[in-house]
């Protein structure tokens, strides 16, 4: 299989790490972007899409400025959901992704929604992975799950959250309690997931806060849902029956975007990718296809 991998200069004196895997081909089919959650988790977790790559398929995934192999400044004006937009529009067309199948997983799926309502050209599909269309009906649910966590737990939480000393060793225990709960359910926790999740950072505290569940950050009152009726595009939206993102959530992505294919998964959680594998990836597959039948009709 073919691998390329490099970087785009963004934001001016940036640049952000991107991996193209398959292609080839003498006539490719539409290929594949993924975007990683977080904010500022990065790509590694979603790794094993590229078993989705051929060399009639290309999958690309990037790490998000501010995370993983790329630049990592010292600027918090930079995490903007504008810029991230912005930053989306430069590597596709720095990398010449003209027809686009898009994938967003998490924050990803946010930062998908976001750019779709730019209404950019080429976008063949979009699959909402896991996602949500409000923060606050986010938070409302984190909320309603956490109150299941064991009591000791809460107060755990609750008492470092309260102190400001999230970044205590017992608050990181607590929080992982939910994280096995509702964030990844194979334990012990698969290397790329841990691998992802230990280089959260600087971009995550800004955007989000200290964990999935504790949103304290500048997105915390993002709210699209009206809006996604302006999305017409054929869309996949996934996610696993233990969800963060829980099935209220996706029922009101599923609803406000006509036409949509909703997809739970009953054995997972926050990332069905790795939780079901190969459950996962048919689904995709099949997807795909039937998008690309259509298109050729």
């Amino acid at each position: 299989m073919r691998e390329q991998e490099g970087f785009i200069p963004v934001a001016g004196a940036y640049r952000v790490w991107y991996q193209i895997v398959g292609g080839g081909a003498e006539h490719e089919k539409v290929p594949l972007l993924a975007l990683h959650g977080g904010p500022g988790i990065p790509h590694d977790y979603l790794e094993n899409l590229v078993e989705l790559a051929s060399p009639s398929r290309r999958v690309i995934l990037y790490d998000q400025l501010g995370c993983g192999r790329s630049d990592q400044p010292d600027d918090t004006s930079l995490w903007t959901i504008k810029r991230f937009v912005e930053e989306l529009g430069t590597v596709r067309q720095a990398l010449g992704l003209e027809h686009i199948h898009l994938l967003g997983q998490s924050w990803g799926g946010m930062l998908a929604i976001e750019y779709l309502l730019t209404q950019p050209r080429g976008i063949v599909s979009l699959i909402l992975a896991s996602t949500l269309s409000s923060m606050p009906l986010w938070v409302a649910e984190a909320n309603r799950l956490r109150e299941e966590l064991p009591a000791e737990i809460q107060a755990t939480l609750l008492r470092h959250e309260s102190a400001g000393t999230t970044d205590e060793p017992e608050y990181q225990q607590a929080m992982l309690t939910f994280y096995e709960r509702h964030v990844i359910r194979v334990i012990p926790m698969p290397d790329q997931v841990k691998r992802a999740l230990e280089q959260a950072g600087q971009v995550y505290l800004t955007m989000n806060g200290p964990s999935e569940f504790h949103v304290i950050g500048t997105i915390k009152d993002w709210d699209r849902t009206a809006r996604l009726g302006e999305i017409h595009i054929p869309t996949l939206i996934t996610s696993g029956r233990y969800d963060e993102s829980t099935p209220r959530i996706n029922e009101v992505l599923h609803n406000g975007i006509a036409g949509s294919k909703w997809v739970l998964f009953e054995q997972s959680s926050h990332m069905a990718h790795v939780e079901e594998r190969k459950h996962y990836l048919a689904t995709m597959q099949a997807f795909l296809q039937s998008v690309e039948t259509d298109l050729n009709a």
